[in-house]
């Protein structure tokens, strides 16, 4: 039978081991969400420009097809 003290320190010396393991992967987690954080804002602000460069329902360039004639007319 192993010593108590022995499976103990074992034990403490696996969750340190996990701990740190733990601590690095929440890190690469956190660099990750802020890199995607960085994209969203940037496509956030693409979005907002694309949607300023669209004409207005009276704008120039905007045509109501019903107003057409068919192109066999």
């Amino acid at each position: 039978m192993a010593d108590p003290v022995a499976r103990l320190e074992d034990r403490l010396i696996e969750v340190e081991i996990k701990l740190a393991f733990t601590e690095d992967l929440v890190d690469r987690l956190n660099e990750v969400i802020v890199r995607q954080q960085s994209q969203i804002d940037a496509l956030i602000r693409e979005l907002l420009q694309l949607r300023d460069q669209l004409p207005g329902p009276d704008g120039p360039g905007v045509r109501n097809l019903r107003d057409e004639k068919p192109p066999h007319y």
